[in-house]
């Protein structure tokens, strides 16, 4: 089967600044891919121009083997969109909001109905079907948002940052309907800044930063082939540490006092780092996508 989204050489410019510069990766029909990276990396640029609505100045880019420039309104008939912002039109309810989008696909007037009250249980808003959305808390407005670009029943899914701001409970229960959509057979194109979330949805993902892609891969592969098995972090660090770790050529990063020491299962390592090093605070943890997004793109603040 051939992948759902083509990706060559794929160029996004503004002025003299390249927020996409040369990017090229696929998708398959079926499959949860990521894009991450730090503010200002591409993502929400790349994606912009694969649901049509910024133009490309540069490459090549199929979505259902269509292409983007001359099939565009075929193309967005087919897929639903998560953008990061809300806008649900507050002077609604939650179900004319839902109503009044699928009429722009055309959808007739039983079906859109059907479709909506479907998706109203499927994301447990039926108590709220006659709220303005103004009376949603974040959370409520966020799965009112996913559930609209829903409505189309679409085959591809792009969501950017979908639980951005949400609490845990309702980040859990989006993830819950994900996957069950994602059991249904849809495909998904996810952008998102929390590391546990692409880990628990991502078949694969990516990591951009400045406009390029840095690594691709499953996030079990992108862990232990960039992190290892296992994280220590030192509290209190010694010069002796320092040279046990070159001499056993152990990776590591130097934090001020805080040393992190990127682990590769070794057993061995961990025993004589806690007994001999931990005068002060040792924490032994299993490595996450976060340690890898970190060592990637560094730890100093983006504006």
């Amino acid at each position: 089967m051939p992948p759902i989204i083509e990706v060559e050489q794929l160029c996004k410019r503004y002025g003299d600044f390249t927020a996409v510069d040369s990017i090229s990766f696929t998708i398959n029909t079926g499959e949860c891919f990521g894009l991450l990276g730090p503010n200002g990396a591409g993502k929400t640029s790349a994606i912009r121009m694969i649901y049509g609505f910024a133009p490309m100045n540069g490459g090549r880019l199929r979505v259902f083997g269509l292409d983007i420039e001359t099939e565009w309104r075929q193309i967005r008939s087919r897929i639903g969109v998560c953008q990061q912002d809300n806008s649900l039109d507050p002077d609604l309810s939650v179900l004319q909001n839902l109503d009044i989008f699928a009429g722009y696909f055309q959808i007739p007037k039983r079906l859109a109905r059907q479709r909506a009250d479907e998706l109203l249980q499927f994301f447990a808003l039926e108590k709220k079907r006659d709220a303005k959305v103004g009376e949603l808390s974040g959370g409520l407005a966020r799965r009112l948002t996913l559930a609209r670009a829903l409505i189309n029943d679409p085959e591809l899914i792009i969501l950017d940052e979908p639980t951005t701001g949400l609490d845990p409970q309702s980040r859990h229960l989006l993830w819950d309907r994900l996957q069950n959509l994602r059991a249904r057979g849809k495909t998904f194109l996810l952008t998102t800044h929390y590391m546990e979330e692409a880990s628990q949805l991502c078949d694969r993902l990516l990591i951009m930063d400045h406009g390029k892609i840095l690594i691709e891969g499953t996030p079990a592969d992108l862990i232990q082939e960039h992190i290892g098995a296992s994280i220590i972090e030192v509290v209190g660090t010694s010069p002796e540490l320092n040279v046990f770790l070159d001499a056993h050529n152990i990776g590591f990063e130097s934090r001020g006092e805080r040393l992190i020491i990127y682990n590769n299962g070794d057993h061995a390592v961990e025993q004589a780092i806690r007994t001999t090093f931990c005068s002060q605070q040792c924490t032994f943890r299993a490595a996450t996508l976060e340690d890898v997004f970190l060592r990637l793109t560094g730890r100093e603040l983006r504006e």
